[in-house]
């Protein structure tokens, strides 16, 4: 079923929609989710995380906004799926009782130069990839971070799939030039 169809769906019989949008994206949103919190926390937070999702969708999409429904559906997973290891992450941490004489030495899980340093490479990367304008910038976001096809990254910025194939050629190139000067 195209997005069109699912969004005349949702206008004209709001619950047949969502079923349909829920049977279509399913494995989508669960392999977005999987992705993101795979080894941070359970199976069952993960399928939570999976209903969230829909939840989110189903009582924030808009039908005549007119936007693409798989963008918005994955949008919503990969947040909220970011916001449920956030969670986890701040549960795991060690806590000691005020009430206690021994403090001891406070150990944290993170490692704080690692950190700074993944922080640091991320927004050279991020500067790197702004750097090669559009639409190039834009193609690697879709290609990368995204993981569209070229087909459909075509599609948003009105190029064929070779010509983005191209573009994605010549602009690994630059961005690699760029982030050697950094390095």
């Amino acid at each position: 079923m195209t997005e069109s169809e699912l969004n005349d769906m949702l206008k004209h019989s709001p619950d047949e929609g969502h079923r349909a949008v829920f049977d279509q994206y399913y494995n989508y949103v669960y392999a977005v989710t999987l992705r993101i919190l795979r080894g941070t926390v359970s199976m069952s937070d993960i399928e939570e995380c999976v209903i969230d999702t829909f939840a989110d969708v189903m009582l924030n999409y808009d039908p005549e906004n007119g936007g693409s429904l798989k963008a918005y559906i994955g949008t919503v997973a990969k947040r909220n799926s970011i916001n449920m290891m956030r969670k986890s992450n701040r549960k795991s941490f060690n806590t000691v009782s005020i009430d206690s004489d021994d403090f001891g030495e406070i150990v944290s899980g993170t490692n704080v130069e690692h950190t700074a340093e993944n922080r640091n490479v991320s927004e050279a990367l991020i500067n790197a990839v702004k750097a090669l304008g559009e639409p190039d910038s834009i193609i690697i976001i879709q290609k990368y971070f995204y993981d569209r096809k070229s087909s459909e990254i075509g599609k948003i910025v009105g190029l064929s799939p070779i010509a983005v194939r191209a573009r994605t050629s010549r602009a690994m190139k630059k961005l690699k030039n760029i982030l050697a000067d950094f390095c």
